[in-house]
């Protein structure tokens, strides 16, 4: 899948993001978690991405069957404020 460098670019945040799961990513832009894995080893440097493999590694809140019931949403509201 060829994505614009502005898609690219919100796959690599959405990726980082706690709250963002791979089935949000998924639904958006049509990469599974193998994939998103294999996107941001091409696009990140070596140690950015065993950083963020640490990170993601076990964390509930990137798949949403493993999420809590108490998460209700993808980002903080104060994420998206217009600038």
């Amino acid at each position: 899948m060829l994505l614009l460098e502005s898609e690219k670019s919100r796959v690599i945040e959405m990726a980082w993001e706690d709250r963002t799961p791979f089935e949000a990513i998924e639904e958006q832009f049509s990469l599974n978690e193998t994939a998103v894995i294999k996107f941001m080893r091409r696009s990140l440097k070596p140690r950015s991405f065993k950083l963020w493999r640490e990170r993601v590694n076990g964390r509930s809140t990137k798949h949403v069957k493993l999420r809590s019931s108490d998460v209700t949403r993808s980002h903080c509201p104060t994420q998206y404020k217009q600038r």
